[in-house]
């Protein structure tokens, strides 16, 4: 099956969050997979089964429940979202393969960069050093993927303390610039695509690329 990836800007989480409902409801056997690379505002967010008392002192950033898996998390530009919009039934894949792979491809990232990137058992995610760098929160609904990765770049780490990062007091963070990785998140996803699109089981030339667009509310204007 083909794959359409979507470069983006900055967009506003509510509104990313809603059109990947949006576009859950609306798949049938004939809809093309998609991946969504892009950054949000500075935004907390719950996962479906997400515990307020993580939520330590937000301040002035707001903080939006969605239905994604995992507890609580941070998003601010300079970390990298991929958005995984895939049918896992035509593909054959299971949740907990696809966190596998998606992990996979986030070690393969950093081994690129000499870096060594590790996962932790019940703790979904990859870290560097103990430290949490990638975070992972899928939902599943009608065979179909949405939600998926963040991976810090080049973010702010200052707002994690306003929370108990994924559900863990005490949880350090980290980002690929701590390690002398001087890169945007928009060249990060550049990079990180064929490593992702390899370990989904795609071949490059499943795969179609539309250049950045300002915001995901012109995501269905986009045109291959």
């Amino acid at each position: 099956m083909s794959l359409l990836i979507r470069h983006y800007d900055q967009c506003d989480y509510l509104e990313t969050y809603q059109e990947m409902v949006e576009f859950n409801s609306n798949q049938s056997a004939s809809t093309e997979d998609e991946i969504w690379f892009l950054q949000h505002p500075p935004v907390y967010t719950l996962g479906l089964a997400g515990k307020t008392e993580h939520v330590l002192d937000p301040g002035m950033i707001p903080v939006v429940r969605s239905d994604r898996g995992g507890q609580v998390t941070y998003h601010g530009p300079g970390q990298l979202l991929a958005y995984l919009l895939l049918n896992l039934q035509h593909r054959h894949i299971g949740i907990k393969a696809l966190v596998e792979r998606i992990e996979q491809a986030v070690i393969e990232l950093l081994a690129a960069f000499n870096l060594q990137g590790e996962r932790k058992a019940r703790a979904p995610g990859v870290y560097i050093d103990g430290r949490k760098i990638a975070a992972l929160g899928i939902r599943v609904r009608n065979g179909c993927s949405y939600h998926g990765l963040a991976l810090n770049v080049d973010l702010d780490l200052a707002p994690y303390q306003g929370i108990n990062p994924c559900g863990y007091p005490g949880l350090q963070v980290t980002r690929l610039v701590d390690y002398g990785v001087q890169l945007s998140a928009h060249e990060i996803a550049v990079i990180f695509q064929p490593y992702l699109l390899r370990n989904l089981g795609y071949d490059a030339s499943d795969a179609r690329v539309i250049a950045t667009v300002q915001d995901s509310s012109r995501r269905m204007q986009a045109t291959a």
